[in-house]
């Protein structure tokens, strides 16, 4: 086991925001294999956070959930200490949660932005903040890490989804920003996937065929992305860049989101 986070052996503890499903929950449940305490943040979805934690608990015996709405900023601020009033400490963050809604320019709103900048990149640094200030209360040696889930498109950028991009490219910068105003308490790691799970706006056929487009011939799996969440959360070495796991999809040119192409 690493000793990154703080010189004890006492059990590690990562909150992991989103992690009621999709990429959230995979991540969650690797972890929780590793040996983290696991702390599941969702938003609406009851029933899938109580599955994912059901299954973090036959992985590692500790977890639980807690909800809050990351675009309200009280929220946002309740949310580690009540994390901590569960588990006692937290050693890690992964931003996982992410508001993803289509616009272009044309259908571009002020509302649209926010929306998606407060989940997506606001709530990420209000909780970076609230971490590094905990630690700080444990004493001179504690360490910790944040991972920022980011994605590949801001490698390689195409007119959709304008607002979710934006929000992104915040959170990009973020990451290089909190690496350097946290350290070196605090190591702070994008991670950046491709196309890697499926949804409504795509048949599986068509996912199939866009998964395979990229200089490997194939895109990020969610095992991929969660394999890599953990590697960054357990190599000391690394602070302010970013992991792409994405086949090398951001290496071509796409004129369009896969979802619109």
């Amino acid at each position: 086991m690493s000793t990154d986070l703080t010189p004890t052996l006492r059990p590690r503890t990562v909150l992991i925001t989103g992690a009621a499903k999709r990429l959230g929950r995979e991540i969650a449940l690797l972890l929780a294999k590793e040996g983290w305490r696991v702390a599941v943040h969702y938003r609406d979805s009851v029933e899938d956070a109580a599955k994912t934690v059901a299954d973090c608990k036959r992985l590692a015996g500790a977890c639980a959930s807690f909800r809050a709405n990351l675009a309200n900023e009280t929220a946002v601020r309740n949310l580690l200490p009540t994390v901590i009033a569960e588990f006692g400490h937290v050693d890690a963050l992964v931003n996982s949660a992410s508001t993803f809604e289509h616009d272009t320019s044309a259908t571009f709103t002020f509302a649209a932005l926010e929306k998606h900048v407060r989940s997506n990149a606001g709530a990420a640094v209000l909780l970076s903040h609230a971490l590094f200030e905990h630690l700080k209360s444990q004493g001179d040696a504690a360490r910790g890490t944040i991972v920022n889930l980011l994605d590949q498109k801001l490698w390689n950028q195409n007119p959709d989804f304008m607002s979710y991009t934006l929000s992104k490219a915040a959170l990009e910068a973020a990451n290089t920003m909190l690496a350097i105003e946290l350290a070196p308490r605090l190591r702070v790691v994008g991670v950046a996937p491709g196309l890697t799970l499926t949804s409504h706006m795509l048949s599986s056929e068509k996912f199939d065929m866009l998964h395979k487009m990229s200089p490997l011939g194939h895109s990020s799996t969610a095992a991929d992305v969660a394999a890599t969440v953990a590697f960054a959360l357990n190599n000391n070495s690394i602070t302010g860049t970013t992991l792409l796991v994405d086949g090398g999809q951001h290496l071509m040119k796409f004129e369009r989101d896969f979802s619109l192409m």
